[in-house]
């Protein structure tokens, strides 16, 4: 397709902004022909009233800007005609076509959380993952991190979203839900997500994080006991599990003291990497308050984000490989 003059002369800029960057490594990171398979088969043939619907690989394009900029329906499309680089990298040409409304995208979305389709995208990218070399070991790491609620009542309800709930952590109580994920000890690759309600203890969900294939589990010290629940009896996973801080500082000043300070520094050095896809959804995707109302529409989100998150904390290895494949 030839390029209008405004894309030439956006090509032919020297200076590739941090936005230029990280679109342009995502854009070679995600196998979108897996993700097209996956969702072809409940993307709509017709646009309704006769009409051609939007091509099913620039509406995937779209929902992954939104979802890595952490924007509102009518944000992206806000964006798609202020950015020329979000522009470009879902395909839409201005002086030829308009770009898809928030609306398109609101019904995109729909589409894919009644049919669980973002859990197929994270398992698709996660398949994809394993085949380019990233496979699960015999650890897994556990953990939850609590996502703001918006608290106000001002809606038609007259309430707060009743799947949500508070929480407390620290002094301070939190409104809203929680982010359960399963991360592989040596990628730090998640392969579990499981949506919750903000005041669900962390022990209860550790066993279904799991992966099954697992020799060792580590978790912090919200997962005390865990290995004595009925869930776990059954399981042989060896959980190590952090001291509560409290029982940590009254370690004695003993080589044995020593000993046991030491294995929770290497404790805490392996759960470490549990962190890295939190900040890459909180920070990097600015995922710190829900975005919709109920617990399935966020937990949809979720799957979609560490999917994302996965991507590009892989995307180094992954432009490595395909550039040493090419050579």
């Amino acid at each position: 397709m030839q390029l209008s003059f405004s894309e030439l002369e956006y090509a032919a800029k020297k200076k590739q902004t941090r936005r230029d960057r990280f679109l342009a490594e995502i854009n070679a990171v995600t196998p979108w022909v897996e993700l097209e398979r996956t969702v072809t088969a409940f993307y709509p043939s017709s646009g309704g009233r006769g009409r051609p619907p939007i091509g099913l690989a620039r509406m995937l394009r779209m929902y992954v800007a939104q979802q890595c900029f952490g924007l509102s329906d009518e944000g992206i499309e806000d964006a798609l005609y202020d950015s020329q680089a979000i522009r470009r990298f879902v395909g839409i040409d201005l002086n030829r076509e308009s770009a898809p409304d928030a609306t398109t995208l609101l019904n995109f979305r729909h589409l894919l959380g009644s049919h669980q389709l973002t859990e197929s995208i994270f398992n698709t990218i996660n398949g994809h993952l394993a085949e380019k070399g990233l496979l699960l070991r015999e650890g897994t790491i556990v953990d939850a991190t609590l996502i703001a609620a918006p608290p106000s009542t001002k809606n038609k309800d007259g309430q707060r979203d009743p799947d949500m709930h508070q929480s407390k952590k620290g002094k301070q109580w939190h409104f809203g839900m929680k982010a359960h994920i399963g991360v592989d000890a040596q990628s730090g690759r998640v392969h579990t997500v499981i949506g919750t309600a903000g005041n669900v203890s962390d022990v209860t969900q550790a066993q279904a994080l799991l992966h099954g294939a697992e020799t060792d589990a580590f978790g912090d010290a919200g997962y005390q006991g865990v290995e004595k629940r009925e869930e776990s009896l059954e399981c042989p996973v060896t959980w190590h599990v952090a001291m509560r801080p409290s029982q940590r500082k009254a370690l004695p000043i003993t080589p044995l003291g020593g000993l046991m300070e030491r294995l929770e520094h290497t404790k805490a050095s392996i759960r470490a990497k549990v962190e890295h896809p939190f900040h890459v959804v909180k920070n990097l995707f600015r995922h710190r308050k829900t975005r919709y109302k109920g617990l399935a529409k966020n937990t949809a989100q979720l799957f979609s984000l560490f999917a994302l998150a996965n991507l590009f904390m892989a995307r180094r290895w992954l432009l490595a490989a395909h550039t040493q494949g090419a050579s």
